[in-house]
């Protein structure tokens, strides 16, 4: 029988240390939003046609729970998260994607940019977040709208997300340009690209 160290071990990648809080971290400065009617999100790249959503049009979509554990790139993990969300194949029933979409480039506020392989975006496990235990997400974890990809560190997890770009070639973006893995497993720990 396991006891709870064990249990909490299992669910702790190498290198990681538990956090109670919620840590902020972020490169530039956060954005905040007068007139939500300026905000929308676009869904471009290698789809059949470009679709673009207005902020009431997103958050209408069905929303459910998701329950998961975080792991940050600086070495934190918190456990047992609680968030509501838009499930990623609820967007994608909007688009169309052409045949050669193999990969994603998350695109947020000020240019920001993060790549993931289309296979771990549409796992079922990613989603679009909007609240986080219970709570609208602040502007410091990503008001409006947070990807959250749990199964990769968390700088894969974009804040003040703006849109999806479907590519068929894998690029880096804004981390991974400045030396962060290109993929980013927490259990391998791939922090860092020193190629």
């Amino acid at each position: 029988m396991m006891n709870i160290k064990q249990e909490i071990g299992n669910r702790v990648p190498p290198g990681q240390t538990l956090t109670q809080g919620f840590p902020v971290l972020h490169y530039g400065s956060v954005p905040y939003y007068n007139d939500m009617s300026l905000w929308n999100f676009r869904l471009f790249g290698l789809v059949e046609e470009d679709i673009t959503l207005s902020y009431q049009q997103f958050i209408a979509l069905p929303r459910r729970e998701f329950h998961n554990d975080i792991h940050c790139v600086t070495t934190w993990s918190k456990l047992d998260n609680v968030w509501e969300g838009v499930a990623v194949a609820e967007v994608m029933k909007r688009v169309k994607l052409k045949p050669e979409a193999k990969y994603v480039m998350l695109h947020a506020e000020h240019g920001w940019t993060t790549n993931l392989p289309l296979e771990d975006f549409l796992r079922e496990t990613s989603f679009f977040a909007l609240k986080h235990n219970g709570e609208l997400l602040t502007p410091d974890h990503g008001y409006p709208v947070r990807m959250v990809v749990p199964h990769l560190y968390f700088w894969k997890s974009a804040k003040w997300l703006r849109g999806i770009e479907f590519m068929n070639n894998d690029k880096p973006g804004f981390w991974e340009r400045n030396g962060y893995h290109m993929y980013g497993d927490p259990w391998d720990e791939q922090r860092y690209d020193f190629d």
